[in-house]
């Protein structure tokens, strides 16, 4: 049950960040970044959050026998897609039980 939850959030999030990259497009994401200092802080949380996540994963990973170097670009490259995908292809889980 719980990978069908993961698995309909990265869809709806797919969805939503196609949307607004269509209508804003890639390059005003450096503009709504700056826009204040609570879109800065923001940001500031999200990059902590995303690091938190990758040293989670970077664990996890390795103790699956993973190789974590993958998720571990991904998700600096494309956030919360790869912490997304993941959780929905790891094998063994104590979250999905």
């Amino acid at each position: 049950m719980f990978r069908i939850i993961l698995l309909v959030t990265l869809i709806l999030f797919g969805i939503f960040t196609a949307f607004a990259l269509w209508n804003e497009g890639i390059t005003s994401i450096p503009a709504s970044i700056t826009h204040s200092y609570n879109s800065i802080q923001i940001y500031l949380d999200l990059v902590i959050a995303a690091m938190l996540i990758n040293v989670w994963m970077w664990r996890d990973a390795k103790a699956h026998g993973r190789n974590p170097w993958g998720w571990v670009i991904a998700t600096l490259i494309v956030g919360s897609f790869s912490p997304l995908l993941y959780l929905i292809t790891r094998k063994s889980s104590k979250i999905s039980e």
